[in-house]
């Protein structure tokens, strides 16, 4: 069956800004500017796209064409805005579009043209071919996606330089149509289980990987993490994000080599890595539904007749065997490149038990194995003053307070597994005047002290997390970002480290540290090597270096728009002048990468915990 797609359903989502794309903590302005960007919105158009912006930042636009015999809904495009900024005089957007397959045929030889601007020019790109033909992106499949089979999705995204304005009624979507014989519609890895209900799935075992152990479990002591002997550590690592995108593995094993790709983060003295994941994702796995993982079958083959939560299982295995340890954060409740933009650790359809359900399931899998060592519960829980719903921070039961659900969740999570730690993340604005104003009634921005999202932890000193039994797995995680992100208050000016200081890490969230309440590990930090964000940067890890704080570096990956990644758009050749900088601070004794296995060492270049 041969057919062409030109009535498509796009889902678009502007919401400026990608996974590690921080947003600024003051609602007066935005950090990235919409517009003029990417889309002017047709002025006939203008009361529906508002409308679909207040329904959680999409639309939902059919394209007119051709009517084929193909329904719509079974076959479209998602286009994503992930993000966009500006560098003087160059505006940058990152594209991110999915085509997605729910018909019970295969899409082949697929190609998508997007008309663009004049000045256009593809900064970067994946999983696809790119070319820019009479101001027409034109993107075909390469061999590893060339089919998109029944009930799967693959993402394609680039880094546009200067596109001018992107109209959705103008990205269209061809491709071929196969039938899958009757015999075969049943074989579909994405398929569900016999209900939804949880699934009981044994934990995949692989040849040449070292068996799960119990004996490298950490706890805290006063503002230290130690491990089982009361030996102080220090968790020095890096952000790898995919699970909450929809690639539902990490990114960029489209391009490189993923046994490679991990080898190489244990070789350059990375100890831990903080993988963010969807709640969606994990829920679909508990059901027994396994999306398909986006990767380069060519390159990857030896992950062929796995399906995504049996990758996830080789992917601890390889962490295992290279002396690596996991921090899982719950990024988003859904699998969305943009979802770390909503404000709640719920979303639609995914209830607060549906959160708390995901941790816990991915706590009673791994219970057996050190591998997974953390759990951030939730990244970045934020709202500002005017925002319904927000992230607040008391002493009341209240479904928005997120140290309420924290401390739930975290119980919930320990009685299954006590040995493992929890990451909790602060929030965007704190009251002031708590007498008057403890229950974040006021609207007003003045009412309020303001930070980076999740990098708001001032409530600790009134309302500190209580885990019980259990206090002394907890440890405060807070996020902090540099000007290029967006420029908050504290960068006016001709700051210094002392001033950074005063204006933002003391009351935030080192005071924390300082007074011996519990241990911290920055998240998130990271960004351009250049100014204005290197001058940031630089003091930022000073006082990591100075303080011992533990960290996880923003990121390996090269497709985070604001702030690049530790590898180039191949996914393989690393940063060199960025990593050397990163170096400073990762943890090392004579001159070897500390690993936080006691048994394996550290990459080719590490050692154990026990040496």
């Amino acid at each position: 069956m041969k057919g062409k797609w030109i009535k498509i359903l796009i889902l678009l989502c502007f919401i400026g800004c990608f996974t590690g794309c921080k947003k600024e903590a003051d609602s007066k302005v935005t950090s990235i500017q919409q517009k003029e960007v990417v889309e002017k919105v047709e002025e006939e158009e203008t009361e529906e796209a508002e409308n679909a912006e207040n329904a959680n930042d999409s639309l939902e636009q059919e394209i007119k064409g051709k009517e084929t015999s193909q329904k719509k809904e079974e076959i479209y495009l998602e286009v994503t805005n992930s993000n966009q900024w500006e560098n003087e005089a160059d505006q940058f957007v990152q594209l991110d579009l999915g085509i997605v397959n729910t018909s019970t045929d295969k899409v082949k030889d697929w190609k998508i043209t997007i008309p663009v601007g004049e000045s256009t020019y593809i900064e970067q790109s994946w999983s696809g071919n790119f070319r820019l033909d009479n101001n027409t992106i034109v993107i075909t499949c390469v061999d590893y996606n060339q089919t998109v089979e029944p009930s799967n999705s693959i993402t394609i995204g680039a880094i546009l330089k200067n596109a001018g304005i992107i109209s959705k009624e103008e990205i269209i979507l061809d491709y071929d149509l196969e039938q899958v014989p009757e015999s075969e519609k049943s074989k579909s890895s994405n398929q569900k289980g016999s209900d939804t209900k949880e699934q009981a799935v044994e934990i995949k075992q692989f040849d040449g990987v070292p068996k799960a152990t119990q004996d490298d479990w950490l706890s805290v002591k006063g503002n230290k993490i130690v491990d089982k002997s009361g030996k102080e550590v220090w968790l020095t690592g890096v952000n790898w994000f995919g699970y909450n995108t929809g690639t539902n593995l990490f990114d960029g094993i489209w391009n490189s080599d993923l046994n490679t790709s991990i080898e190489a983060i244990a070789d350059h003295g990375f100890n831990l890595i903080r993988i963010p994941m969807s709640s969606e994702l994990i829920l679909k796995w508990k059901a027994g539904e396994y999306p398909a993982a986006n990767y380069n079958h060519a390159t990857n083959s030896y992950l062929e007749g796995m399906n995504s939560l049996e990758i996830f299982d080789y992917v601890i295995g390889q962490f295992r065997k290279n002396g690596l340890k996991i921090m899982i954060d719950i990024h988003s409740a859904k699998t969305d490149s943009s979802g770390h933009m909503y404000n709640m650790w719920y979303r639609d359809d995914i209830s607060e038990q549906d959160f708390i359900d995901s941790l816990c399931w991915l706590a009673r899998r791994y219970r057996k194995d050190d591998t997974i060592l953390a759990y951030d519960l939730k990244n970045e829980p934020h709202g500002k003053p005017n925002e319904t719903p927000k992230a607040i921070w008391n002493s009341s039961t209240d479904a928005d307070n997120w140290k309420y659900i924290a401390e739930k969740t975290a119980k919930a999570v320990l009685d299954i597994n006590p040995n493992v730690l929890i990451m909790v993340e602060g929030i965007e604005c704190y009251p002031k005047d708590l007498k008057s104003n403890g229950n974040f009634q006021s609207l007003n921005n003045d009412d309020y002290y303001f930070n980076w999202w999740g990098g708001n932890l001032r409530g600790v000193k009134d309302y500190p997390v209580d885990l019980g039994k259990y206090q002394n797995k907890l440890v405060y995680s807070p996020h902090d970002y540099g000007p290029s992100v967006y420029q908050q208050p504290w960068f006016e000016g001709d700051y210094t480290f002392d001033s950074l200081y005063e204006d933002c890490w003391k009351d935030n969230w080192m005071f924390i540290q300082e007074e011996n309440i519990a241990p911290l590990l920055v998240g998130e930090w990271g960004g351009f090597m250049k100014e204005p964000n290197l001058k940031w940067m630089t003091f930022l890890r000073e006082l990591i270096k100075k303080n011992r704080l533990n960290h996880t570096f923003w990121c390996f990956n090269a497709n985070s728009g604001d702030t690049g990644g530790l590898v180039l758009d191949d996914f393989t050749t690393w940063d060199e002048e960025k990593y050397e900088f990163v170096k400073e601070v990762l943890w090392q004794k004579n001159g070897k990468f500390v690993g936080l296995n006691h048994k394996i060492p550290l990459g080719k270049n590490g050692i154990t915990l026990s040496e």
